[in-house]
């Protein structure tokens, strides 16, 4: 018996129906434009959250975490709807809400995603128990479905308006690969994703400057995409060039055309990262994860000091490319560096963080991981 299966019958009083998995994710490069329609490409990381439940006979809902040991958050089903107060269960909540479960349950979280690091730790939170209780109740959702009700609880319960990306990557994701995801009608295509065989590691910085969406800056940079969109006359950046965009600068403000301009050429810098892919040629690969960051820093303004300082130390270290990834204002960096040299840049980054007295960084690196699954039945 596992130690969650031990810890969910101390706590509810009999042993979970199903326990289902669902990892974070890293996006190699496709930052801020799942919501405009674009192509991302991001992998699952080996980090998971799991989930544990177990069908009641009335219409309570308990949950609780391995991580929040004593702690039991209780609500009637038809309590749970936008408004509710609460804390970090308002994910499974949300996400129980935008299915439209109908009969009580328990559930136990164990988390194991790093939190506000940028590694979409709600994401794996939605989806672990939205994987559990597709397969609990038989509801027959696909995984395209999945997706998008679970980004509608993100969305409309949680308040925090994302795109589409890590709930996708999540679900769908598969080992060694990473998953080029159209945002609009959410086909994937597997990308090979092996950079050990020519010498190369992904390491993944958190730099422990935890972010927040739900403040309001990741909403201000969408009403600005939205604004130039409704401007513009189209139906999502993905349609705008960047020689259309510029020939519309004087119907735009400056923080929309700017970030506007981000997604148009991040969009094409996806693209163009499938090609380097497909051909190995990590060097180019680099010089488009270089382009994203400063993208990232300069058009979008969503970097930070620590994330700007990781992603500089790693570079003069020899990364090939280094970013910041995720929502940004926090969380972690990516750098593409050569294995051998692994040690020597971390302690690059650690030197360069405490100059700056920045909390020390924290590393680790993962291989593209699958998706959300269904690991026990009771």
């Amino acid at each position: 018996m596992s130690s969650l299966d031990k810890q969910f019958a101390q706590t509810f009083g009999a042993p979970p129906d199903i326990i289902a998995a669902a990892p974070g994710r890293v996006n190699l490069i496709g930052e801020h434009i799942d919501y405009s329609d674009g192509f991302v490409l991001p992998f699952a990381i080996s980090d998971r959250t799991y989930a544990a439940v177990r069908v009641r006979d009335d219409r309570k809902v308990r949950i609780a975490s391995m991580q929040r040991r004593n702690k039991i958050v209780e609500h009637h089903l038809d309590a749970i709807a936008p408004g509710l107060q609460g804390e970090w269960e308002r994910y499974p909540l949300g996400t129980i809400w935008a299915l439209g479960l109908t009969s009580g349950i328990d559930i136990m979280i164990d988390g194991h995603v790093p939190l506000g690091a940028g590694l979409s730790s709600s994401a794996a939170l939605e989806c672990s128990v939205a994987t559990a209780l597709n397969h609990l109740f038989s509801f027959g959702y696909s995984l395209e479905e999945l997706a998008r009700l679970t980004q509608r609880a993100e969305n409309e319960y949680v308040g925090v308006p994302c795109g589409i990306m890590d709930q996708s990557v999540s679900l769908m994701a598969h080992a060694g690969s990473a998953l080029l995801l159209d945002c609009r009608d959410l086909s994937t295509r597997n990308i090979a994703f092996d950079v050990a065989s020519s010498g190369l590691e992904l390491l993944i910085i958190d730099t422990q400057a935890h972010h927040s969406l739900t403040d309001g800056g990741y909403g201000q940079r969408r009403a600005s995409c939205e604004s130039v969109v409704s401007k513009l006359g189209i139906k999502s950046l993905r349609e705008l060039t960047l020689l259309q965009l510029e020939a519309s600068r004087d119907l735009l403000s400056k923080s929309e055309f700017i970030r506007a301009r981000h997604a148009v050429t991040e969009m094409k810098r996806v693209m163009d990262a499938v090609t380097v892919l497909e051909a190995k040629d990590f060097l180019a690969l680099g010089v488009l994860i270089n382009q994203s960051h400063a993208s990232l820093r300069d058009d979008y303004n969503v970097s930070c000091p620590e994330l700007n300082t990781a992603v500089d130390a790693s570079i003069a270290a020899g990364a090939l490319g280094a970013r910041m990834v995720g929502g940004g204002f926090g969380g972690s960096a990516i750098a593409l560096i050569h294995a051998a040299h692994t040690q020597e840049t971390i302690a690059a980054i650690e030197k360069a963080f405490a100059a700056e007295s920045f909390k020390a960084p924290r590393f680790f690196t993962s291989l593209p991981s699958q998706g959300a699954e269904i690991i026990q039945r009771g």
